[in-house]
């Protein structure tokens, strides 16, 4: 048996044991064909996780985490063009965005207020002050509900963020047969996300497709000391 025979008999092995359509599901539309032929040449750091049988699929963005992210990579988050990344060949059903808030913060306001009109369900907790002068909001409790809470009617759960806090979720819903999909920075994520997590997508290598244009002619920035 040659190499590339092995290859395609395992393909076909995976097609046959996809875990079956929950009762009362309806049929997605992944928009991907399999003789589809006019399909543009992608690399794999552009796809997600390579995968092109995704079903439906739910996104969870911890908003702190992606922040920091990006100021680590020197680039500012395009959250339309990320919105677009996440969800290739799949059918979204939600997408959360989980802030810190703080009160107050007009420009911080006007960012979630963009999320909101432009495809984010946007959940957000206030920011509590430490004794060190620095504000901090964690939300991780929040996602690992919502993530279990709507597992039912999804197929694939893609995690914006690295904490390791939420490794015990990701791996109650692997035993539900939800794919789980990381993507964050390999520098900042936890190793035990990514040990019961399916694949970790690198932002630095999808950089250049969720990064914000600066000659666009829109501004959903917030303070630029981060309040959420």
């Amino acid at each position: 048996m040659t190499i590339s025979t092995f290859n395609k008999e395992t393909n076909q092995d995976k097609i046959l044991k996809e875990k079956p359509r929950r009762q009362g599901q309806r049929l997605m539309n992944t928009g991907v064909e399999s003789e589809n032929t006019n399909k543009p040449n992608t690399s794999a750091d552009q796809l997600i996780c390579n995968s092109s049988n995704r079903g439906r699929v739910a996104i969870f963005i911890d908003g702190s985490n992606l922040f920091h992210t990006a100021l680590q990579l020197g680039i500012e988050i395009d959250y339309a063009k990320l919105l677009c990344h996440l969800t290739q060949d799949a059918r979204l059903l939600r997408a959360f965005f989980y802030s810190g808030m703080e009160r107050g913060n007009d420009k911080q306001q006007g960012f979630l207020f963009w999320m909101r009109r432009n495809g984010y369900r946007v959940v957000t907790k206030e920011l509590i002050s430490l004794p060190d002068g620095s504000k901090k909001s964690n939300l991780d409790v929040e996602i690992a509900v919502d993530m279990i809470t709507l597992s039912p009617y999804y197929d694939t759960a893609v995690l914006v963020g690295g904490h390791g806090d939420l490794a015990y979720a990701v791996n109650a819903l692997s035993y539900k047969g939800v794919r789980v999909e990381v993507v964050s920075l390999r520098g900042m994520s936890s190793d035990s996300l990514i040990d019961v997590a399916d694949c970790l997508i690198d932002l630095d290598s999808i950089k250049q497709y969720i990064q914000k244009d600066p000659h666009s002619g829109y501004n959903y920035r917030s303070l630029s000391n981060s309040s959420f």
